[in-house]
């Protein structure tokens, strides 16, 4: 469809990229009255263009010439001039967009012209990287051309103290990981004094592998997480007890969506080894929880494909890049059930404090842009929901690589071993071979096999990562044989070794096709780089995960048939387009549980934008006061209106517990009396008890200085918000969790969800308000007053419930308690025992 429109209509994209060139041939008509410039006339156009600013210039209007100066600039400092198609590049960064631009097309200096322009406002650049590697040897390299221009950079890594973060964003250009950045956001929120923020505007933002970010994180939680006080006998019951267990028995796995169900003979036997009646019983979900994630750890969850053991520890393999993911933990219980499955420590449940996912924290910027070498096939969905164009640009030079049909046969083992055999050939002529493996175990058999055949070479997966950069960049080199996971080494270039090209170039073998073909064309794009040759293969069998989904059967049926061996190929281009439909089937059906998530987590976004904006209200208001009054109505109105129904007579009404609540609430026993409310219509009684609460309230203040009352109702308020909403957090988790079963009832899960959702926020904030108001007006003001945080966290990214792969899972953060003795965090110069923390 979107074809056919294209021809009818023309590809806007392509419309786009005639547009850049006309700008690219501006920004070339100034190169040579920048090559006239010294080095500090050059370095003055800085200042030039923030004054043109300040005059009412806009940044289209000065991209030209910025551009230019950005390009002089870089030939002097670092010896490279950007190309024209480099400069389409940068103007379609600018423009919002993403840049598609192939491996070796220098996208990191592209990145360079569009940061400089949009950090001249003064208003922060962030430039988002995969890895903290990345991230310091780009800040590192490209710091020196912005350092020449007068820019001030900055990189935000994790394990930074909170003044180094603090300095690095207020760099006029910030470096960093995308996980950082999104657990800085969260934790600004969660902080005591607007003092200790670290972010600035969420201004401009290039995230380079934009489409590993916003695509195959996209379902990724970032989660600020607590430790809740959970026993851990359950977690060894429920794993004793799916040991007995016999699949198709006891219970059953769908492959596609990779969920495990009990089957009726499996709940049986659960209920006599747990002796309850009713598995299925309200009093029973703790256990029916922990029996479902113990099965999940059994029958889902492989050791050295999603998680590895080491030191006693699971930690967590991440299936994209695999990478190890030490200190990070799947969540909802199944960590532990997989600690109690291997038999290692099993650690305490976490409470969620804090959470956002990538789509909604990225959203949050003005303006958005990203690169990367694979992002047509997923353009739909960054048009609709990041409302970014993905526009490819031209190489400099043709791409020479040669890219073989897939070969196809009857059994995994026998495709291993004419995959060794082929690397053997290719080693054996002195012809550097890259190999792409989907999981761990995969990398570990091909390396057995080299290992039998005497071929030297580098493993490079989950366990073996240390000098990653390191390996993938020597992987170009003669005789050089490289097994990586996936796309491990991403945003390395591969360089060809002397005489290389002679012999082919770099030679890119694929044990498997991904369930993307993103991800497969990832893998292609590191061999052809700049015109270089080279050439790619996969290597498929009908016994692969992606066939076995898609009904491998007949096929597999036909090849015995013929009489196939198992190290008897098929290349067929028939059978790669069916492969290749394949994967365009499981690509909509992943953007359509991303865009699922999205929709259901706008609602938690709105629920949070109100949440944090009333934080941060209550830290940077300088009178509290009205706020307070407004919530005493509120709480009055509610408990007034609740036995006073205008549907009712007042000879109805039961005035004796608003006199309860009212003196629960705001007084002492006795103090309003049901003889005070009676002959009074609903608006007298809430006139008399405010009028009465306000003037309690104001006497409270008399007896202290107003400075001290403002700071009281401060704590009070923080501290509030932040236990209900973190409660709220956890209750909307599990009315997510269950909500899919209203389908059953034919009701819309999605608009229950938000029907409910806001209803419970609604409760939310009546809480929060009646806690307030009931601290305000009865708890004494003592004198070391002090702001605390209601909960310790941790950061972490879950896994979720029929996920097509592990999460990728973020770094450890703990939260910091103001000393008494430490300087205060509001920046008076003063201890805190004697500023804030009286």
């Amino acid at each position: 469809m979107m074809g056919l429109l294209k021809k009818i209509v023309g590809d806007p994209a392509q419309r786009k990229l005639n547009k850049f060139r006309k700008t690219a041939d501006k920004i070339e008509s100034f190169s040579d009255e920048m090559k006239q410039k010294s080095d500090a006339e050059l370095r003055e156009k800085t200042e030039e263009f923030r004054r043109r600013l300040d005059q009412g210039e806009t940044l289209d209007d000065l991209l030209p010439e910025a551009f230019a100066v950005v390009r002089e600039a870089s030939t002097r400092v670092l010896g490279l001039t950007p190309f024209y198609v480099q400069l389409l590049g940068a103007i379609s960064l600018h423009d919002g967009n993403i840049s598609e631009m192939k491996t070796g097309e220098g996208k990191t200096l592209v990145a360079t012209m569009p940061m400089y322009l949009n950090a001249i406002g003064g208003r922060g650049v962030h430039l988002v990287t995969v890895n903290e590697y990345l991230a310091s040897r780009d800040a590192e390299q490209m710091g020196e051309l912005f350092d020449f221009l007068g820019l001030t950079v900055g990189l935000n890594v994790s394990g930074m103290s909170h003044e180094e973060k603090q300095e690095a964003y207020n760099a006029d250009i910030t470096y960093g990981t995308n996980n950082e950045y999104g657990f800085d956001y969260l934790r600004d929120n969660m902080v005591l004094y607007k003092e200790e923020k670290v972010q600035r505007e969420l201004n401009y933002a290039i995230i380079d592998e934009v489409d590993s970010v916003l695509i195959d994180e996209a379902r990724t939680p970032l989660i600020i997480s607590g430790n809740a006080e959970k026993s851990t006998l359950l977690y060894t019951q429920a794993n004793q007890f799916v040991r007995l267990l016999k699949e198709n028995d006891d219970y059953t796995i769908d492959i596609k969506t990779k969920s495990v169900q009990l089957t009726e003979e499996g709940i049986t036997k659960s209920e006599n080894f747990f002796n309850v009646d009713n598995l299925y019983d309200y009093s029973n979900v703790q256990l029916n929880h922990h029996v479902h994630q113990a099965l999940k750890a059994h029958a889902i969850m492989h050791r050295d494909t999603d998680y590895v053991v080491k030191d006693e520890e699971i930690v967590i393999v991440d299936q994209f890049t695999g990478r190890l993911m030490p200190g990070r933990r799947f969540s909802e219980g199944l960590h532990q059930a997989i600690e109690a499955k291997e038999g290692v420590p099993i650690q305490r449940e976490s409470k969620t404090l804090a959470t956002i996912t990538f789509q909604n924290y990225f959203r949050r910027y003005n303006k958005l842009s990203g690169m990367t070498g694979t992002a047509k096939t997923e353009e739909e969905e960054f048009q609709s929901i990041y409302n970014m164009d993905v526009i490819s640009i031209p190489t400099n030079l043709p791409v020479v690589r040669v890219d073989h049909a897939d070969l196809i046969y009857k059994s995994q083992e026998g495709k291993f071993k004419a995959v060794a055999d082929e690397i053997e050939r290719a080693h054996k002529r002195g012809q550097p071979v890259l190999v792409g493996t989907v999981a761990v175990e995969t990398s570990e058999l091909i390396s057995n096999l080299l290992k039998k055949r005497g071929v030297k070479h580098n493993v490079l997966n989950a366990k073996y990562h240390a000098s990653e950069a390191e390996i993938i960049e020597n992987a170009g080199q003669p005789n050089a044989v490289t097994i990586a996971t996936n796309m491990a080494g991403r945003g390395t270039d591969i360089k060809l070794g002397d005489g290389v090209k002679e012999l082919g170039g770099l030679y890119i073998i694929g044990t498997e096709r991904h369930e993307s073909r993103r991800i497969d064309n990832q893998l292609r794009g590191r061999s052809g780089r700049q015109g270089d040759p080279g050439q790619s293969q996969f290597y498929l069998s009908m016994e692969d995960e992606l066939m076995r989904r898609f009904g491998s059967e007949r096929m597999q049926s036909m090849m015995e048939r013929l009489g196939m061996q198992d190290d008897q190929p098929i290349e067929s281009k028939l059978v790669s387009r069916s492969v290749e439909s394949a994967q365009k089937r499981v690509e909509g059906n992943n953007f359509d549980a991303r865009k699922q998530v999205l929709q259901f987590d706008d609602v938690m976004r709105q629920q949070r934008d109100i949440i944090y904006k009333q934080r941060a209200d209550v830290m940077e208001s300088e009178n509290l006061s009205d706020v307070v009054k407004d919530m005493i109505t509120s709480v009055i109105e509610r408990i007034v209106n609740a036995h006073t129904p205008e549907d009712s007579v007042p000879e109805e009404w039961d005035l004796q517990p608003i006199a309860d609540y009212a003196n629960g609430t705001f007084f002492d026993d006795g103090v309003i009396t049901v003889e005070d409310l009676n002959g009074k219509d609903p608006e007298e009684m809430i006139e008399l008890l405010y009028d009465k609460v306000v003037e309690k309230y104001q006497e409270k203040e008399e007896r202290f200085t107003s400075e001290h009352m403002r700071e009281f109702e401060r704590v009070v308020m923080l501290r509030a918000v932040d236990t209900k909403w973190m409660d709220h957090i956890d209750a909307m988790e599990q009315l997510r969790e269950g909500i899919h079963l209203r389908a059953y009832g034919q009701n819309d899960p999605f608009r229950e969800y938000q029907m409910e959702g806001f209803e419970m926020f609604e409760e939310m904030v009546a809480s929060i308000e009646e806690e307030v108001v009931n601290y305000i007006m009865k708890a004494e003001i003592e004198n070391n007053l002090e702001r605390q945080k209601v909960a310790e966290g941790e950061a972490v990214n879950p896994q979720e419930d029929g996920e097509e792969r592990t999460k990728k899972k973020s770094p450890v953060e703990r939260g910091e308690k103001t000393g008494r003795n430490d300087p205060c965090p509001c920046g008076s110069g003063k201890k805190y025992k004697h500023c804030h923390g009286k």
